[in-house]
């Protein structure tokens, strides 16, 4: 980033030194590592805003209807944002890997909004799949559409014009982040290799984000409920997207060896299917007022998680009907009652696919941050990376940290929680 000039000192024989023009893209003279490192959830929605406010101009430009009712909901969406995981592993990475340049600096923060608008794309395009009615304490976007119309129109009308504005929305978000990705991609102040190698990871994380989604709805459309399934679409949707490449963007930024980058890959696929399997966990167990959304909505939803493929993996093998009999019944109903739920969860304990979940998700974690300790990195930055890690897992920290603003979450409130999304 450009940071703004301090006015000259006036003398008797020099004039006033003219301040420097500030630079659009970065008001606030954000342009060292250590200011950034202070918070950063604070300056990647400062540059998430600098961001929007010339998109939304042009959106206002082509007319102001679209401007409200699509283009200002996915602005106000990305900016309300979650725990911002996918923006501090790119910047955690960097650091970790001794990036600390004022382009590197810049690089990593637009890098990161570029993820929270995908990250937008994802969670719009989610809720309208899942006819989810609330996301992150707010309504969900189609169904923020079809109150605002419900009234006006007929309600078949405004629920479709609800789903459309969504799927919109989505679009536009997609295309807000690949527009940010492509300009600095071939901004000339980026290395060519580095903007090569950032091209060809942004490529793959979007890819592998589709794909993991769909397993996920046509798994639930099929009731494929096996366990190398579940956690093949565990990887895709959640491993890949959500820890593994926003590391891997990190270190190409900083532009880490090819050794290092492998073995921050490694740390993240590990990290990344065990915040999978907690929010499967979390989706059944966890209270509600702590997820932001009701509970066995995978279960009502006949969704193909690893701990539904276990329970029921272990209940054939056991030749246990009645266990069999409950998830037969349960999986894929959307009028679950609580008590039919509360079956659900009896099976999960007493066939012991809670237990199971629970010792894979330790083992990953614990694999996650054996590769990171196997990677060459900056002492201080590489302890804030395994804090985060271990955020993200849900489990308990490897250390103390002084130099943390903010205390850590619980586990039972870090990834499995509707906010980290």
């Amino acid at each position: 980033m450009r940071s703004t000039q301090v006015l000259g000192r006036l003398t008797a024989a020099a004039p006033r030194t003219p301040p420097a023009p500030v630079d659009p893209r970065n008001p606030d003279g954000v342009d060292d590592a250590g200011t950034v490192d202070a918070d950063v959830p604070g300056a990647v929605g400062r540059e998430l805003r600098d961001l929007l406010t010339g998109r939304l101009a042009d959106c206002r430009a082509l007319d102001p209807v679209f401007a409200d009712d699509v283009a200002e909901r996915v602005a106000r969406f990305a900016r309300r944002g979650g725990r911002r995981f996918r923006a501090r592993l790119v910047w955690w990475s960097l650091r970790a890997c001794g990036g600390e340049d004022t382009v590197q600096v810049r690089a990593a923060l637009r890098t990161a909004a570029a993820l929270e608008l995908i990250q937008t794309c994802a969670l719009v395009h989610d809720d309208l799949m899942d006819e989810a009615s609330t996301r992150r304490g707010a309504p969900a976007l189609h169904a923020d559409v079809t109150a605002q119309y419900t009234g006006a129109t007929p309600r078949p009308a405004a629920r479709r014009l609800g789903a459309s504005a969504a799927l919109l929305a989505g679009d536009l978000a997609l295309a807000w982040a690949d527009d940010e990705l492509g300009r600095l991609v071939l901004d000339p102040e980026l290395p060519r290799d580095t903007a090569h190698r950032l091209g060809d990871v942004w490529r793959a994380l979007r890819t592998e984000m589709v794909a993991g989604q769909y397993l996920d709805v046509q798994g639930q459309a099929t009731s494929a409920l096996t366990v190398g399934r579940a956690l093949r679409a565990a990887c895709l949707k959640s491993a890949l997207y959500t820890v593994e490449r926003p590391l891997e963007l990190g270190a190409v930024l900083a532009g880490a060896d090819t050794a290092t980058t492998g073995t921050l890959c490694l740390a993240g696929r590990s990290a990344g299917l065990a915040f999978q399997l907690r929010d499967d966990l979390d989706d059944v167990f966890a209270d509600p007022a702590t997820t932001g959304k009701p509970s066995g909505g995978d279960v009502r939803e006949g969704k193909p998680t690893y701990l539904l493929a276990v329970a029921r993996a272990r209940a054939t093998a056991a030749g246990d009907r009645a266990a069999l009999g409950v998830l037969e019944h349960a999986v894929g109903r959307a009028d679950l009652t609580p008590r039919e739920l509360a079956d659900v969860r009896d099976v999960l304990v007493a066939g012991g696919a809670r237990d199971l979940v629970e010792a894979k998700i330790g083992r990953l974690a614990r694999q996650s941050l054996r590769h990171l300790a196997e990677a060459t990195l900056e002492p201080r930055p590489a302890d804030r990376l395994g804090a985060l890690l271990a955020e993200i897992t849900g489990t308990p920290r490897p250390g103390p940290h002084p130099d943390d603003r903010r205390p850590a979450p619980s586990p039972a409130t870090s990834a499995g929680s509707e906010a980290a999304k």
